[in-house]
């Protein structure tokens, strides 16, 4: 159920697209990320920080893809949220000695710190590549081929990515009362 809410908008943004076009599909996007917010905030009476990121950087690259009528900005959104995870997830640990994957998983996970470092790298790693992967596909191809990336290819390979995250920390886990 988390993971539709989290893809909500993605798909919301396609179907737009497919019917309305890039405009009507960014007008969509934005809208989507408000009622986000405002389901979780009435749901778990916070939100956290990231939906909060993300509607900011909606807010701007859609309004100004709206403002000059330019694609261009909205196709530039997944590459400035992408680097932004990159970026949290490597200047944390550099420069405050926080793994933000740990922090966010260590409640549901206990693995040695060496998975924790290497889960935080390669999940920067992936964010980095995926903005720039974005950009390439934004500026070689099409606006639909474009949408089709974002919708279906990004979130696919978010998807294989994660499962292999799984199997790498899965030989770290051991099951309570097997030892």
């Amino acid at each position: 159920m988390k993971l539709f809410f989290d893809l909500f908008p993605i798909l919301l943004f396609f179907i737009a697209f497919k019917l309305g076009g890039i405009y009507v599909a960014t007008w969509v996007t934005i809208a989507a990320t408000f009622a986000q917010i405002l389901w979780v905030y009435f749901r778990h009476g916070r939100v956290d920080g990231m939906l909060w990121a993300s509607l900011v950087i909606v807010v701007v690259f859609g309004g100004a893809t709206l403002l000059f009528h330019d694609a261009t900005f909205i196709k530039w959104k997944p590459t400035v949220l992408d680097w932004m995870f990159a970026v949290a997830l490597l200047g944390s640990s550099a420069l405050f000695k926080k793994n933000l994957i740990k922090t966010m998983m260590k409640t549901q996970i206990a693995l040695p710190e060496t998975v924790w470092s290497r889960l935080n790298v390669s999940w920067a790693l992936f964010f980095a590549f995926m903005g720039t992967a974005n950009l390439y596909v934004a500026y070689h191809f099409p606006t639909d081929v474009w949408v089709n990336f974002k919708a279906f290819w990004s979130t696919g390979l978010m998807l294989l990515f994660a499962l292999g995250q799984g199997f790498m920390i899965s030989k770290h886990v051991s099951v309570e009362g097997s030892e």
